[in-house]
């Protein structure tokens, strides 16, 4: 049998550990709505967006989406969490009176669910979200869609464009502190 070739300092044979690099809170993004966009800010600073879908079935009743709603945040939380903060798109008008109840309703759930959690949640005017992603305040939706592609990410629509352009601002202004 051959002899042990380690040697070793002081009896430990462990190498130092580095510094655990620290962690980013995890941080959401919202643009609310029957298409719901979506980016996140994971603890390793890893960004990761998409779109989901809440549009109702022919045999659903009136409260079935905010209730699919509800279970997506807390399924976003408990596999990507905890979240630490949710910013989100502020609508001030609305092309449609569906549209506005969808928004409200959305919105309403969404504080509800941070509120029993503690998740502080704040909104986002449209145009501060256009201007810092495009430098327009009026910019148009392929406007908001150049801008994440030219920042490396591949949104998919519009609302996964305003989702990572409000995730980005919030990282990159401090939540508008700078």
């Amino acid at each position: 049998m051959a002899a042990a070739t380690l040697t070793l300092a002081d009896g430990d044979a462990r190498p130092p550990l580095p510094a655990a690099l620290p962690k980013a809170p995890t941080i959401l993004a919202l643009d609310l709505g029957t298409s719901t966009g979506w980016a996140l800010r994971a603890p390793d600073g890893l960004i990761t967006s998409g779109t989901v879908s809440f549009r109702p079935s022919r045999y659903d009743g009136g409260g079935m989406r905010y209730l699919r709603f509800t279970n997506w945040l807390t399924e976003l939380d408990q596999l990507s969490g905890p979240i630490a903060a949710i910013w989100y798109e502020e609508v001030r008008r609305h092309a449609g009176t569906d549209a506005a109840h969808v928004y409200g309703g959305l919105m309403a759930t969404m504080t509800a669910w941070a509120e029993l959690r503690g998740v502080p949640y704040q909104g986002v005017p449209v145009g501060t979200i256009k201007i810092h992603a495009t430098g327009k305040g009026n910019a148009p939706k392929e406007a908001m869609i150049a801008a994440a592609r030219v920042r490396g990410f591949a949104p998919a629509d519009d609302n996964e464009a305003d989702a990572l352009a409000i995730l980005l601002w919030a990282i990159e202004t401090r939540g508008g502190v700078r």
